[in-house]
């Protein structure tokens, strides 16, 4: 008998599930298999309703059962790794097992701060932190919600079997967490500690390793890259699923920051460790710093001044100082643990510190970072932060990832402008020359849905273009009003920022007799459940709302975009990236703003048809995707709706709509 062939598995597997046999998600499966057998890296493009997770999924199982070599899918968020090993995985594991060599198995993998610490649980090392003094921690703890916190999570680690944060029901805030875990830096390591056999992430490690489908997050991918340390399985096969978010995700984890808070937490820790002569000069030195972001102007910054440069200088080297006078060789587990997560911050502050200090020494064409303050509003104050991020990951990705392993990269959404070219180039992929360059190709599946039959793409051309201010003007909320009032509510309001999706709600409220949710009200998910249940409801929200939210059905007929998402003109990394683009001859604005426009509005738009039995209007209330120069190439990357600029056939399609 000979093995059988992916199509003839996926086959099995759709039959299995009680599915139907969809094209593209025949030729996406094919197109992978290929790629694992070719070595080519593979983007696809696979619309919603395609079925994509079964397509990546068949022939990744296939494979790993075959080499009993393990296939790692990196996700974005958390609700796609919860469908794929508590549904799709299971559910897929049962039906292919009568027809390969024996049952696959999976497991799911996330970073060491994930998992409770045993070590830091029982020898007493939570420390303080930026919002919490330690004293706390302490009797009277009853008093304390973080101590109520710590007590219920020590309490818990005697019974859980995972150790795993999303285990916890009902979970805790970040800041008690952070008592009873540690970061892969932090840790003392496995054969050191004396938990080390019972330690939660080694467990979740060592069952990945064993594993033919490892489920990970990008940001652990992107550690995985970065470091110089395994955190994943050893791996030829990749599979990024919601790729359209991998370079912000590898660009957020290679971002490091300096804050007066993390500084004074260093400082407290290491009290005890060394002299006092070098406490003091880590407290000078920290104050010092934290005074000069306090009273710094909030912006990227091209160049540093001589005063900031002197207080980098002592920042990185009194951390150094006070790191080397550690002894991290205790043989008392819980001073080792102490002085381990001491030494992890300090390393972490030095070489912050050094890096920003290096980044400005190249002219400004020739530099890889970007280093910017930011001055956050922190539970009513003020919080400086001092940030500095990579220019661009693609070289990273290109010898880091793809280097390393064979990857097919996956979304409903890649192609910008029509062509898969501006993500290939921000992944990397189209780095290098000759023997170094990536072999890869692009596919586009399309989608079962037939857009231009059940959608209409409504652009407001007569609306004045939108105000400086990001609020609409009162001719777009008095559009806004008619179109909800056209379609009965059943709406997705989907705005460029919180306070225009507040301003808007409140407008209204004041104005319809159907109900209007806005972000913020209660959290999302009780908010989308809200809007699914009731058909005359109403969601209003700003961009995190664009990927998260999936309605099927009748309460979802409306999907209103108020303005073009361009990046904010003040936003440090992007528009460094368009000035570096601009200097080398390209066009920066396209490159960046435009793309990344390009991919926001694909993604809220792609809000409007999540089945093949839904019918609705995307409305986006901005001129400009009409009159604008850029605008057919914002219109080339959304789906092949019906388009129109007719206000009298857009409001008729909505009422017949809603008389169903």
């Amino acid at each position: 008998m000979t093995d059988p062939s992916v199509p003839e598995l996926l086959a099995a597997a759709v039959a299995a599930l009680g599915g139907s046999e969809r094209d593209g998600q025949v030729r996406m499966a094919e197109a992978v298999a290929q790629a694992f057998d070719t070595d080519e890296h593979l983007a696809v493009q696979a619309g919603t309703g395609t079925g994509k997770s079964l397509a990546y999924l068949v022939p990744a199982i296939a494979r790993a059962v075959a080499d009993d070599s393990p296939v790692v899918v990196s996700t974005a968020t958390i609700a796609l790794q919860r469908q794929l090993v508590d549904r799709d995985l299971p559910r897929l594991a049962d039906a292919l097992e009568p027809v390969l060599p024996r049952k696959p198995t999976f497991a799911l993998l996330k970073g060491r701060r994930n998992y409770l610490c045993l070590n830091k649980i029982h020898s007493g090392a939570a420390e303080d932190s930026d919002e919490a003094p330690q004293e706390e921690l302490f009797e009277p703890m009853a008093a304390s919600a973080l101590g109520r916190d710590v007590q219920r999570l020590t309490a818990w680690a005697e019974d859980t079997d995972t150790g795993d944060r999303d285990d916890l029901k009902p979970g805790v805030p970040e800041r008690s967490w952070s008592q009873v875990s540690v970061s892969a830096r932090e840790c003392v390591g496995a054969t050191r500690c004396q938990f080390g056999t019972d330690c939660f992430a080694e467990r979740a490690r060592a069952v990945a390793g064993q594993a033919d489908v490892v489920v990970t997050n990008h940001a652990l991918l992107a550690i995985d890259a970065i470091s110089d340390t395994a955190v994943l399985p050893e791996h030829q096969l990749l599979v990024v699923d919601e790729a359209h978010e991998l370079v912000d995700r590898v660009t957020s984890v290679a971002t490091a920051e300096l804050t007066a808070a993390a500084l004074g937490v260093a400082v407290r820790r290491v009290g005890r460790l060394v002299s006092p002569e070098l406490v003091q000069r880590l407290d000078a030195a920290s104050l010092t710093f934290g005074s000069a972001i306090h009273d710094g102007t909030p912006g990227r910054m091209d160049h540093l001044d001589d005063e900031m440069a002197i207080y980098l200088t002592a920042l990185r080297d009194a951390a150094g100082a006070v790191r080397s006078a550690i002894d991290t060789a205790p043989s008392d587990p819980k001073a080792a643990a102490a002085r381990k997560e001491s030494v992890a911050a300090l390393t972490e502050i030095a070489d912050t510190a050094a890096r920003i200090l290096t980044s400005f020494e190249p002219s400004i064409p020739e530099r890889t970072d970007v280093v910017w303050l930011s001055h956050e509003d922190h539970r009513g104050s003020v919080r400086p932060v001092l940030r500095v991020a990579p220019l661009s990951v693609a070289a990273l990705l290109h010898d880091r990832l793809f280097g390393r392993a064979t990857t097919v990269l996956t979304s409903a959404t890649l192609t910008i402008g029509g062509s898969f070219d501006a993500m290939a180039g921000a992944w990397g992929l189209t780095l290098g020359t000759g023997t170094e360059a990536a072999p890869w190709r692009g596919l586009d599946v399309g989608s079962p849905f037939e857009h231009a039959k059940a959608g209409i793409l409504y652009v407001a051309a007569h609306l004045p273009p939108p105000g400086r201010d990001g609020t609409g003007t009162a001719e777009q909320l008095d559009e806004i009003a008619g179109l909800i009032t056209a379609a009965g509510g059943r709406t997705l309001g989907l705005f460029s920022s919180m306070r225009a999706a507040r301003t808007a709600a409140e407008a209204m409220r004041e104005r319809l007799d159907t109900p209007v949710l806005c972000q913020g009200d209660d959290t999302t998910g009780a908010l989308v459940e809200q809007f699914a249940a009731a058909d005359e409801t109403s969601l209003f929200g700003t961009l995190s709302l664009w990927q998260g939210v999936d309605v099927p059905g009748p309460s979802l007929s409306l999907v209103l975009i108020d303005r073009i998402p361009f990046p904010r003109p003040d936003d440090p990394l992007l528009t460094a990236r368009q000035r570096a683009i601009s200097a080398r001859g390209g066009n920066g604005f396209m490159e960046v703003a435009a793309n990344h426009a390009a991919l926001l509005l694909a993604q809220g738009t792609g809000r409007l048809l999540r089945s093949v039995d839904d019918r609705g209007v995307v409305a986006i209330l901005d001129s400009r995707m009409a009159t604008a120069r850029y605008a057919g190439y914002l219109r080339a990357s959304l789906p092949p709706y019906w388009a129109t600029t007719d206000t009298d056939k857009v409001l008729l399609a909505l009422q017949r709509l809603r008389e169903g």
